[in-house]
């Protein structure tokens, strides 16, 4: 699996925003990142993958599940690959997506009311 870099908040703010006040750049980073995960199909598919026993799923065998077409779902996936939040790796004719390693931990750091 190709290995993105994790959520830049989790360098930036890694403190939790009841601690740390966010700057505009880091409220504008985290609402693109909440925007991707915002939606009902991009959570399924979300939560689909992030619960598969081998980290990750072909979009082939997501489109049935979710009832949408292939572009469809591709384009979902592609809204969760620029948040920072999947991977992408192509093999074949088919492309593999899986969690980033540490996304959804640095997101739950930041959005948590820890002080």
């Amino acid at each position: 699996m190709t290995s993105r870099a994790p959520l830049p908040l989790a360098d930036q703010c890694c403190a939790p925003i009841a601690r740390e006040p966010l700057g505009e750049a880091g409220a504008v980073e985290l609402a693109a990142i909440l925007k991707a995960i915002a939606d009902p199909t991009r959570l399924r598919l979300l939560s689909l993958i992030a619960r598969d026993q081998a980290g990750e799923m072909c979009v082939c065998d997501l489109t049935d599940v979710v009832e949408l077409s292939q572009p469809t779902v591709s384009h979902h996936l592609k809204v969760l690959v620029d948040a920072g939040i999947l991977t992408r790796e192509k093999r074949g004719v088919n492309a593999y997506y899986g969690l980033v390693p540490g996304a959804l931990d640095s997101l739950a750091t930041v959005l948590t009311a820890g002080r």
